[in-house]
């Protein structure tokens, strides 16, 4: 018999485990994308049990969103949970707009490309310079109650546009970037989240390759945003992590995801693909289960960066 305990670990972890795929018809912004890989790699997501698809209008301009919508179409829509994003006005060269009446529109296009009948977190991708923040909110937790999304998220706000944002009470996640070798979050933002009931969701969790594993101590001229000191520190903290991932039978990046669905600070973990390997790659990360000691050893080598 299967120990219910286990499973409910599983399950715990699977929900912590998304994938990101600006890489899933973004040809706007990366070259030689093929639209069957991402098909391909939406299908894999699925089938390895992640649960959570994070996407944008900006990835691919809405392509992203009807390749993920045709796939949704042969999975049960109960199993997995879609957020999207919109801030980007296309009738208007793209420009940032946070507009009631703009972040209604996109909403219900964003249902239309999906092929569904709500969205599961709705993020105001960027913030504009003008729209009142909680009006902004306001006109999202007015789809909430309607049944068309299921929770109010922002993304790339600073904590007073988080704070003006949530006025009344209305934001329930917040998106931003944060990663081992990036935890400006953890004192700028954690706090006021954790006092409001906020969940957050970090992207670029491994640092645009660098917390894979790949790259040696020659490559620090590759991240000029890190100093000298700075590289080495990165470096001898994966030199931990190999040494962990080891003993796990895993990769670098898969034991990297690990710590992040550990932490009770992280609602989930959103790693982008571009092939189906990858996402099959890091599903196995489901598989690798950090001690305290392990992920305590890796939250200390990464601290003071």
């Amino acid at each position: 018999m299967i120990d219910k305990d286990v499973v409910n670990q599983l399950n715990h972890k699977a929900a912590k485990l998304g994938i990101g795929t600006n890489k899933v018809g973004g040809h706007n912004l990366f070259n030689g994308l093929r639209d069957q890989d991402g098909y391909d790699l939406i299908k894999e997501a699925l089938d390895s049990n992640i649960q959570m698809i994070d996407t944008a209008f900006m990835y691919g301009l809405g392509r992203s969103e009807e390749i993920i919508g045709d796939v949704l179409q042969n999975y049960p829509r109960e199993n997995f949970k879609i957020a999207t994003k919109a801030a980007q006005d296309p009738n208007h060269d793209l420009k940032i707009n946070n507009t009631p009446a703009f972040l209604t529109q996109a909403v219900d296009d964003a249902l239309t490309r999906l092929k569904t009948d709500y969205i599961d977190l709705f993020y105001i991708h960027f913030p504009d310079d003008d729209t009142p923040k909680d009006e902004a909110v306001a006109a999202l937790t007015k789809l909430k109650q309607a049944g068309k999304i299921k929770a109010v998220g922002v993304s790339n706000f600073s904590l007073e546009q988080i704070k003006e944002a949530n006025r009344d009470g209305g934001v329930d996640f917040v998106e931003d970037h944060y990663n081992l070798v990036d935890r400006e979050a953890e004192t700028k933002l954690w706090p006021y989240l954790k006092e409001n009931n906020i969940q957050f969701v970090p992207y670029f969790p491994l640092a645009s390759g660098l917390l894979t594993g790949k790259y040696q101590p020659e490559d620090s001229s590759k991240f000029k945003q890190f100093s000298a000191d700075q590289f080495h520190k990165i470096m001898t903290g994966i030199d931990v992590v190999k040494q962990i991932s080891s003993s796990h039978q895993a990769t670098v990046a898969q034991t990297v995801l690990a710590w992040y669905i550990k932490n009770p600070d992280i609602a989930v973990v959103i790693p982008g693909a571009r092939q189906p390997q990858q996402v099959a790659d890091n599903a196995a990360t489901l598989k690798v289960d950090l001690s305290d000691d392990d992920y305590q050893m890796i939250d200390h080598v990464f601290s003071g960066i």
